[in-house]
């Protein structure tokens, strides 16, 4: 069952992307504004349905209180595809959010043209330090816009129960424009592995921390507080993937 609900979802994304990506482009440069952002949350949706009705995957929220109304940097694990699409329905009042990511992510058919029109935050990672000032030029321009900013500070997806190094450029961003942080876990990666075809029913926990205001902190010290309260959390709603050794260690 689960090879064909995979399946079908696969054929339904691929329709849906083909049918909606066009639309999102030609709404971003020709009519401008927010109707690029408002065709991209038309694909969203559409995806997010084949996710529920096809796969079988459904979300539970904890701390949505937590959640600023105003814009906001939000550091959040990154497992798999599915957050990509779904964290942006937990942002209060309708607003909408942009992400940092790499530019060649903008040269993937279909959706990285999307991605390009909605004038996502899109860093060089060669860099180096002009790209952490290319994160904070971009994301100081879209927080004063109503924007919420979310970054995946380990850089890349990670199987649940492993982290990686979590990188500066969320907390530079927070620390540098002076705004709440917001820590997310979650573990989506238990029903969406990456990088694979199957994907399994089921509930994905989405665990929301304490926003806590970046500043006058340092980048090391938001990125500590931010990790400390993710990976904690981690332990505490997928416990099995976690040795007895790294359970005692939190």
């Amino acid at each position: 069952m689960t090879h064909i609900r995979s399946t079908l979802f696969m054929a339904w994304a691929l329709a849906w992307s083909v049918l909606t990506a066009p639309l999102v482009v030609v709404a971003a440069l020709l009519l401008r504004g927010l109707w690029g952002y408002r065709a991209g949350k038309l694909w969203r949706l559409g995806i997010q349905a084949g996710v529920e009705i096809l796969l079988g995957i459904r979300p539970r929220v904890i701390g949505q209180e937590n959640m600023p109304k105003e814009p906001c940097v939000i550091l959040a694990k990154h497992q798999s595809a599915w957050e990509t699409m779904t964290l942006q329905d937990y942002v209060p009042n309708g607003a909408y959010c942009v992400f940092v990511l790499k530019k060649e992510l903008l040269r993937v058919p279909l959706i990285g043209w999307g991605l390009a029109a909605m004038k996502m935050i899109s860093i060089d990672r060669a860099a180096g330090k002009d790209a952490l000032d290319q994160v904070v030029t971009q994301g100081r321009e879209r927080l004063q816009q109503g924007f919420y900013v979310i970054i995946f500070p380990e850089g890349t997806r990670v199987p649940v129960g492993q982290k990686k190094r979590y990188k500066p450029g969320g907390a530079y961003l927070a620390t540098h424009v002076g705004c709440k942080v917001v820590p997310i876990a979650h573990n989506a990666g238990e029903l969406w592995p990456r990088q694979a075809f199957l994907k399994k029913p089921g509930t994905i926990t989405v665990s929301i921390g304490p926003a806590f205001d970046a500043t006058g902190f340092s980048e090391a010290e938001v990125n500590r507080r931010a990790e400390e309260w993710i990976e904690g959390e981690m332990h505490r709603i997928s416990p099995h993937r976690y040795s007895d050794a790294q359970l005692n260690a939190t």
